[in-house]
């Protein structure tokens, strides 16, 4: 194994698909340092999609589809090729790397102390959720078989380890966030929007500053758009290209104030979510509900993404000790420009702008981060931040599987 050094750039392979299942993020980068003195630098980023069967598969389990043993295995294993080849692909034309931060496919969440969990007598008596039970995610891509196709170091399972001390598991970009987008005079929202929004409200790089970081799940990010827009195209679109279709209508606001009533939106940080709530099943209710306003498909896009928009806005609002001085956006809705402009709308007093405009790629940060997390691990630095995940305390991410170069 060769060990990784502080003081020269060491290669290290970041994978991510989040919870859109829209494909898998690769990003190489070099890295030095430690925290405080971290650097990093994007040599190349690739986006590569699943097999379209393998998709419909995981969307399938994530709506909570049957499965069994043998098939849970299979898919598992598939995923950790995709994982594995494309971070073959990403290092053609370069210097290989020596170490993989992988986060999988997340396939199902369950926040600690969660509301509405089925409790079931398995013969031991009744086992009642309470606000001290462990979370549950589950990602799926093992590690292993990624390190054993590449021959390269990779660290996986990043969440279980903060779920082990009564933390959520997420967000875990946080403390990557802190070290690589804070400023000493500004304060600052990284909002990202995948499939699921989370943010890392960032203070002034001041005295204590890191342990004044917030970090949640502020609700839907891209999920219900991309619902939406398959729902309403009979799956021939998945997503809506810049948000061109939803500008074209006109945000329905009775609509989205029904919506922001969801309980959720209402509970304190730590908090995490996912497509367990916001998924399907929550769709058909919004458009349930939408039937009463007969609007058109436009409508109905621009009325989800003013929704999206507004959870955003409501939860900075609400949870945050004052409004940041600017919003950097990233992630896949970072380019859909007409959620930007209605976020920005919804806050005009904050530049919404993205991590491109301050040197970190929008489109692949959230790789970065686990590339990030991946390298802490190595080093035996702690990668979760208490105050976003609800932990009891810091701790090392991640699970550890050896190459063989």
């Amino acid at each position: 194994m060769q060990t990784i050094q502080t003081t020269v750039p060491t290669r290290v392979i970041g994978l991510m698909s989040g919870t859109s299942v829209d494909g898998i993020d690769a990003a190489l980068v070099e890295i030095s340092g430690t925290d405080l003195d971290l650097k990093v630098e994007l040599v190349t980023g690739a986006t590569y999609p699943y097999p379209t069967d393998l998709r419909e598969r995981i969307l399938a389990i994530c709506a909570g589809a049957a499965i069994s043993m043998a098939e849970f295995a299979e898919i598992d294993d598939a995923i950790a090729l995709v994982f594995a080849q494309a971070a073959e692909n990403i290092q053609t034309g370069h210097q290989p790397a020596t170490l993989i931060g992988s986060h999988g496919q997340t396939v199902y969440h369950r926040p600690p102390g969660h509301w509405g969990l089925v409790t079931r007598d398995w013969g031991l008596g009744k086992i009642l959720p309470n606000p001290q039970s462990l979370g549950y995610s589950l990602q799926l891509g093992r590690g292993a078989l990624i390190a054993r196709v590449t021959g390269i170091t990779t660290v996986s399972n990043f969440r279980v380890a903060d779920i082990a001390i009564g933390g959520h598991g997420a967000p875990l970009v946080p403390r990557v966030d802190a070290y690589l987008l804070s400023h000493p005079q500004e304060g600052r929202c990284i909002q990202n929007i995948g499939g699921i929004g989370n943010v890392t409200f960032i203070p002034p790089h001041r005295d204590n500053w890191l342990s004044k970081i917030l970090g949640w799940d502020t609700g839907p990010g891209n999920s219900l758009l991309d619902l939406a827009v398959e729902h309403l195209t009979d799956n021939a679109k998945t997503y809506d290209e810049d948000g061109k279709w939803a500008a074209s209508g006109t945000p329905c606001n009775p609509l989205v104030e029904k919506w922001l009533s969801q309980d959720y939106f209402h509970l304190p940080p730590p908090k995490s979510t996912g497509r367990e709530l916001f998924g399907v099943t929550y769709l058909h209710q919004c458009l349930q509900d939408a039937e009463a306003y007969q609007l058109s498909p436009a409508d109905l896009l621009a009325t989800l993404t003013e929704f999206t928009a507004a959870t955003i806005a409501y939860s900075y609002r609400t949870f945050l000790p004052q409004l940041p001085d600017r919003i950097l956006l990233c992630g896949g809705g970072s380019r859909n420009l007409y959620l930007k402009h209605r976020l920005q709308l919804l806050l005009p007093s904050v530049p919404v702008e993205t991590t491109d405009e301050v040197g970190l790629s929008a489109d692949f940060k959230e790789a970065i981060a686990f590339a990030v997390l991946a390298y802490w691990r190595h080093l035996g630095i702690p990668g979760n931040l208490p105050t976003a995940t609800g932990a009891d305390q810091e701790v090392l991410l991640g699970e550890m599987y050896l190459g063989q170069q």
